[in-house]
């Protein structure tokens, strides 16, 4: 196969799998709240509740898609389609297997942190074009937030990076087959769960979309499809966060040889998305000032303390 076709091929076969997993994750995480929590999950639509996912998807797509006539229109409709376009994107430099990646850039990492950092407009522009104080009161958390948060993360893997020497993310699960980075970069992880949690606006950091003080956040006013992409967007960032948490923790595709490689990976990342649903299961969440103290009176001095360590150990041993 040419190297076009087969580049093709890698794409379409990515889109296919992160839109069947995205629907899948809504039934997952539906199975497993239920699981631990003690309580029914879905289980009346198909085989073990398999069908309600597709159910909800047929009441999406046949929902009125109403655009509040006080919304700013253009900005209204585009505000899904960023987040969905950014996280997208971001999995082209995710290495699934060897030579299974769409683009092996040489700044992958960099390229993951750029388009991160889109989706904070996807958020803003919905709080604000709605034109809703519950609305922007939501948007304007979540960039405070997602701001803020993107400092440590980035911190938080310059670790792996220098224990790597690359950003390539094929060469950072290259540089693991001895040893897994979740090791000497423990802390670093931690870091990057906390952030990546901030991220995607999980539980205990989902103050954008508080219920009980915003009504729904950011996409109050959002209904049909619309509110269908955020969704969707919603489970591909924690699918994101998740692979990359692989990626540059646990060694990505790398396991015993018996099992293929992008199945190992994709076993990995079904840990790291169930940790994920676990901490919403666990966790209350918190408050505004909680969140943003926490971030810069903890999680700042613990990111440069680990970033200044592993500097000296690799300057030391080097």
């Amino acid at each position: 196969m040419s190297e076009p076709f087969r580049s093709l091929a890698i794409v379409v076969v990515v889109l296919g799998a992160l839109m069947s997993v995205s629907a899948g994750l809504i039934w997952l995480e539906r199975r497993l709240l239920a699981l631990w929590q003690d309580r029914l999950g879905p289980n009346r639509v198909g085989p073990f509740g398999l069908l309600q996912v597709a159910a909800d998807m047929v009441k999406i797509f046949w929902k009125e898609d109403w655009i509040p006539p006080f919304a700013d229109k253009p900005v209204f409709v585009l505000a899904p389609a960023i987040i969905m376009m950014a996280v997208l994107t971001s999995f082209a430099v995710i290495p699934f297997a060897p030579g299974i990646v769409v683009a092996d850039l040489n700044i992958g990492l960099l390229f993951f942190l750029g388009l991160s950092s889109l989706s904070v407009y996807s958020v803003m522009l919905a709080g604000w074009s709605s034109n809703s104080k519950y609305s922007l009161l939501g948007s304007l958390r979540a960039a405070g937030q997602m701001l803020s948060y993107e400092v440590f993360m980035g911190l938080s893997l310059m670790g792996v990076v220098m224990l790597a020497g690359s950003f390539n993310l094929s060469q950072i699960v290259q540089a693991q087959s001895r040893l897994w980075f979740c090791v000497p970069q423990f802390l670093g992880l931690a870091i990057f769960v906390v952030a990546g949690l901030a991220e995607t606006r999980r539980v205990p950091f989902d103050l954008p979309e508080d219920e009980a003080a915003l009504v729904a956040g950011f996409h109050a006013e959002y209904s049909g499809i619309k509110f269908g992409m955020f969704f969707v967007g919603e489970y591909l960032g924690i699918t994101l966060i998740s692979a990359l948490m692989v990626t540059l923790f646990f060694g990505g595709w790398l396991g015993p040889a018996p099992v293929p490689p992008v199945l190992w990976f994709a076993a990995k990342t079904v840990v790291a998305i169930s940790g994920f649903i676990l901490v919403r299961a666990a966790l209350p969440r918190l408050r505004p000032d909680q969140l943003m103290a926490f971030g810069w009176k903890v999680m700042l001095p613990l990111a440069l303390l680990n970033l200044a360590v592993t500097g000296a150990l690799v300057v030391g041993v080097g």
